[in-house]
């Protein structure tokens, strides 16, 4: 009787084992794909995170952007240049956050443009 529960207790372990190796290596897989993916397109907007400062997310979250729309924008960073002003009692601490995430999201709707451009032009080349 015990002879058959270590038996069953070793191949239960062997195939939750192969189960797991089997799940580790389709999730490495992916994973790389993904970092590859991201690193191509991620590349130029790494350095500008870098250079600024900024995150491209915490540019969003200060604007209160959630697409990178030029006009949506201006108009999210004008309002709270706006009432962030120190004359109507508001922080210059946040209207600066303001002006550098401005920065950041104008510097990543450029990147975004130019890539477009740059695939083009290598469809064109080949």
């Amino acid at each position: 009787m015990a002879k058959y529960l270590a038996q069953i207790i070793v191949m239960g372990a062997q195939v939750v084992g192969r189960a797991f190796a089997r799940a580790l290596q389709q999730e490495f897989a992916a994973s790389q794909a993904a970092a590859q993916a991201r690193n191509r397109a991620g590349q130029q907007s790494a350095a500008t995170s870098s250079i600024t400062g900024m995150s491209l997310q915490e540019a969003q979250q200060i604007l209160n952007v959630s697409t990178l729309t030029p006009e949506e924008i201006q108009k999210n960073y004008e309002h709270l240049f706006k009432v962030n002003d120190k004359e109507v009692g508001g922080s210059f601490y946040i209207q600066s956050k303001v002006v550098r995430a401005k920065e950041r999201l104008d510097e990543e709707v450029e990147i975004q443009t130019q890539q477009p451009k740059q695939q083009s032009q290598q469809n064109t080349e080949t």
